[in-house]
């Protein structure tokens, strides 16, 4: 960030970071507020990439998914940067444009991914999928994906949830009760109400 802020008068790029650095720190608790310090930051600094992409981030956030569009395809074409696309893709999602969400997943770049990024975009794109009401597709999309990693990293855990999610929407109750036992296994952060969603399909199964 300091790097693209060299380029302001000193005090702008002070103002302009006090901006950004409010937005990083508020964007979890307060994403609208946080949002409101990157419109700040954005009318004093709209050419630098860093801005456009923060803009961005809170604006996707904060649930203003056209405006987080125009903004991250701004840092886009700046800095030529690829990961954004996944959120991108997600806004579609959220605009009801499933379509183009299932264009972006497509982009040649998703291939040199790493891991966590690659597992948002094939979340976005098997959710798309479902938007579409292609529940096979869907399941397929996720089924590529490494279910069975070891990896106990958060990508892992969501993975799995929503292939058991989308395999209960296929009506397939047995398999998707295993996979909801096989992501509590492994959600120590209970980052997903898996052990929930297995109980209540015990009963159903039974």
């Amino acid at each position: 960030m300091s790097g693209q802020l060299k380029g302001l008068p000193d005090r702008l790029a002070l103002r302009v970071a006090r901006h950004l650095a409010a937005a990083g720190v508020l964007i979890d608790s307060d994403p609208e507020t946080a949002y409101q310090h990157t419109l700040a930051a954005r009318a004093r600094a709209s050419r630098l990439a860093v801005v456009r992409e923060a803009t961005g981030e809170a604006a996707y956030a904060s649930g203003h998914y056209a405006e987080a569009l125009a903004e991250l395809r701004a840092a886009k074409r700046m800095n030529g940067a690829t990961d954004y696309l996944p959120i991108m893709a997600d806004c579609h999602r959220a605009l009801g444009q499933p379509e183009q969400a299932l264009k972006l997943a497509k982009s040649p770049s998703v291939a040199n991914f790493r891991p966590a990024a690659k597992a948002e975009m094939t979340l976005v794109e098997s959710g798309a999928r479902r938007d579409l009401g292609q529940l096979d597709a869907a399941l397929r999309t996720l089924e590529l994906a490494p279910l069975q990693s070891k990896s106990r990293e958060s990508w892992v855990v969501r993975l799995r949830y929503a292939y058991a999610d989308t395999l209960e929407a296929a009506g397939r109750d047995t398999d998707a009760l295993a996979w909801f036992h096989r992501t509590h296994a492994i959600d120590s952060q209970e980052l997903t109400d898996a052990a929930e969603r297995a109980e209540a399909l015990e009963k159903r199964v039974d």
